[in-house]
Parts: C-alpha cells; structure tokens; sequence
C-alpha cells in the first residue's frame, strides 16, 4: 500500500483533480437543474423501473461516501507528510454534492408536503437550502466562516438522503427510514459541537452528552413536521356512502348532527406509495381538537392512482355540532393529509358531503398522465368504526 502511495502518485492525483475541478467550474449552474431532472425522474420512475430509480439514488449515495471520505483521506495524507487538495477545491466538490442532493431530494419534498401544516416550514427550509447551495458567495461564506451552521447544513443533507433513498433502495417503512435518518443525522450534527469538549472537563463532557439527547428530543418531537418522501395522499372525499363494488364514494348530505347519526359519514383516501411498499396509516378522527378515534388501515403500494382506503364512522356523540378533522398519519407519526368539516344545524354552516373525490396537494398536477404503462391495479381497503 505504502509503495503504492508514492509522493509522486498523490501529487499527480491531486493535480488531475484541481484541473478537472477547474473545467468544471464553467459549467457548475448546469448541476442542479440535472440533479432535479434526476430526482424527478427517479420519483416518477421508481415502480415502473424500480431499477432505473435505485440506479439513481445510488449515484447519489456513492457521492456522498467520496464526501464523507474525502476529509478521512485528507487527515491521512496530512499525518504522513503528503500534500493535500486546496480548501476552494473541497469546497467546490462538496458544494456539488450538497447541490446534487437538495436539488435531487426536493422533488419528493414538494410532492408529499401537505401544504396546509407545519411541514411547509421544513419544505421552506429545503427549499432555501437549495437556494443557498447556488449562490456562491453565501456558500463559501457558509463554509468558511460559520463552521457549526455548514456542520447542521451538512446534516440536514444527509437528513434528506437517508429519508429519501432508503425506501426507494431497501423498501423500508417511513418510519424505519425516519428513525435511520434521525440517528444517522445527529451522528453528523455532533461535530458541529465538538469545539465544546476542546479542554476536556466534566461540565463540558455533561454539556455535549445533554446537547446530544436535547437534539436527539427535538428531532423525534419534530418528526410530525417532516413529509413522508416516499408516501403521499393523492385524492380524499366525504360521502354519505361508498359502492364496495366499484370502490366509489356516492351520494350528497349535509353534515348535520341527525344526519350523521343516523348515516354516519366515510372519509375516502387514496394513498401513493412505491410498489412492494408496505405501510400502516392512520385515520385520526378529531372533534373540537379532543381525538375521539383511531382507524388503522394497512396500505399495499404500486396502485397509480393511491391505494383506496376508507373508514366508516357511526359512533358519533351526542353533541356532534362543531369543527371535525381527520389526520391522516403514518404509523410514525408523519402527516399525509389534513380533511376538515364542520358539523351544524345550520345548513349555510354545515359541510356538504358530496362524495367528490378532490386531489391532494401537487397531485392535482397528475403529471403522471404523461408516462405510458400506466398500472392501476385494485387493491384497496376499508375499515367501519
């Protein structure tokens, strides 16, 4: 090995990589627009080529472990002598990577956000970061200047590669890959901080070991913020009744508190997920804010228009005048939609449960359409509560 690391090899290897670096730099806006394309593609591509999907998401897990190597590699030269890359050039490749990432992930960030909860602010917050990932000056000041704030940018991207890939690759549940992606993010997040423990005293080793478990807190708590990337509600309706046969909401009523009692009321949903995904949501029924029912469905993915899912509730109260939402959860406790109705004696004020099935955020745009071999086979669910 050592015979192999000459001196003369290391300079060579670092000299090709400054100069492709240097040819690059031209051509570095090009990058994110075909990151995104990428993502795009792999998100639309993963159940008709699940293949061409994990091809693509291991491009991406490859360039962050050259990432995650390159300062290894570095301390390595630097502890035997040999001469190692410039901070621009790291810099550059690094901001690439970070661009490949938040350009590539944002796709299925926008997709399965539900945009009438908090998890627009984390949405937001990719979205900046992708903005700040293009503006060199602001970068470079980033990571130069502001070591602990590129630290938690850094693992925030890592946050957004495990969450994404992981699904698409293993075929892992939402909540396995959320609970990866949080430990393996805060692995990452530590060093930011490492600068606490620089003499070595008990009160700052108590400090960093209580920093750790307030991150780790605030990451699980946070997790209802955090879209679901590889799940998403695409349609959702109301409906006085549902043909089993044709799996169809029918029939119009308005939600007053006698028509409801003695109908009851179904909530329809149709929930996207990759083919040979597996998941558990939840049908979360709240009055007034107080949650009075859980409905536990189990969802199949590669449906093209979203595994059809629906509870019947009778078990209304007495009183059933008021405001009514349905969460509906991953077994996480990551939101994929957000159903809202009002229960009134007046009639102006009541919801009308027409059985219109609407889309659901960007699934409105149905972009789908537009890619042939369209599978829509019927598997659906339903659930009496």
């Amino acid at each position: 090995m050592g015979s192999f690391f000459t001196p003369a090899r290391i300079t060579a290897l670092q000299a090709r990589v400054e100069r492709t670096v240097e040819r690059l730099k031209p051509w570095s806006w090009l990058w994110p627009p075909i990151a995104f394309g990428a993502g795009l593609g792999s998100f639309f591509l993963v159940d008709r080529q699940q293949w061409l999907g994990a091809v693509l998401a291991l491009g991406l897990l490859f360039a962050w472990l050259l990432l995650l190597s390159e300062s290894l590699i570095g301390r390595w030269l630097a502890k035997r002598g040999h001469p190692t890359l410039p901070r621009g050039v790291t810099t550059f490749i690094a901001q690439m990577i970070h661009q490949e990432t938040l350009f590539f992930t944002l796709p299925f960030i926008l997709v399965t956000t539900v945009w009438n909860s908090g998890q627009t602010l984390f949405a937001l917050l990719v979205i900046a970061m992708a903005i700040l990932s293009i503006i060199d000056p602001l970068y470079y000041k980033l990571a130069g200047r502001w070591r602990s704030l590129y630290f938690i940018f850094h693992a925030q991207c890592v946050f957004l590669v495990v969450l994404v890939i992981l699904p698409i690759m293993l075929q892992l549940t939402t909540g396995q890959s959320l609970i990866l992606a949080l430990v393996i993010t805060i692995l990452v997040a530590l060093p930011s901080f490492w600068h606490l423990l620089k003499k070595r005293s008990l009160t700052r080793w108590c400090g960093f070991f209580a920093l750790t478990i307030v991150l780790a807190y605030a990451a699980w708590f946070g997790k209802i913020w955090v879209p679901p990337a590889s799940l998403w509600m695409t349609n959702s309706a109301l409906s006085p009744a549902l043909d089993i046969q044709s799996r169809e909401p029918q029939g119009t009523m308005a939600l007053t508190p006698d028509a409801i009692r003695s109908t009851g009321l179904y909530v329809y949903t149709a929930i996207r997920a990759p083919r040979g995904l597996s998941e558990t949501i939840h049908h979360a029924w709240h009055h007034n804010g107080e949650l009075l029912d859980e409905v536990e469905l189990a969802i199949n993915g590669g449906r093209e228009r979203g595994y059809r899912a629906w509870s019947h509730k009778q078990n209304f109260p007495e009183a059933p005048s008021g405001e009514w939402r349905i969460d509906i959860m991953t077994a996480s406790g990551q939101r994929l939609g957000l159903i809202r109705f009002t229960v009134s004696e007046d009639l102006e004020k009541a919801t009308i449960a027409d059985s219109k099935i609407q889309p659901s955020g960007l699934s409105a745009l149905n972009l789908r359409r537009f890619i042939p071999g369209n599978n829509n086979s019927e598997n659906d669910l339903s659930t009496d509560e």
